[in-house]
């Protein structure tokens, strides 16, 4: 079974570490699995997502980026 919500972010990103925080509350409230990745590690993903980090994925869809909405992650975990 594949993580619910992926984080896509990169070290050093100060909106990446707060959607970190957020991305685990929600999900501990929720009791779902979520996982990180950094995208410095793959020139792709770097290409494609370097000036929207955090990108947030739900289910395998984009759900947001530059920041996370605790409400609306929820509701996106929920509906």
């Amino acid at each position: 079974m594949s993580d619910r919500v992926t984080l896509y972010g990169k070290p050093g990103c100060h909106l990446c570490d707060d959607a970190r925080v957020i991305v685990a509350q929600v999900c501990a409230e929720l009791g779902v699995t979520w996982s990180e990745i950094d995208i410095t590690q793959d020139e792709q993903l770097f290409k494609e997502y370097g000036e929207q980090i955090p990108v947030t994925f739900v289910d395998g869809r984009q759900h947001d980026f530059w920041r996370v909405d605790p409400v609306r992650l929820k509701r996106a975990l929920t509906s």
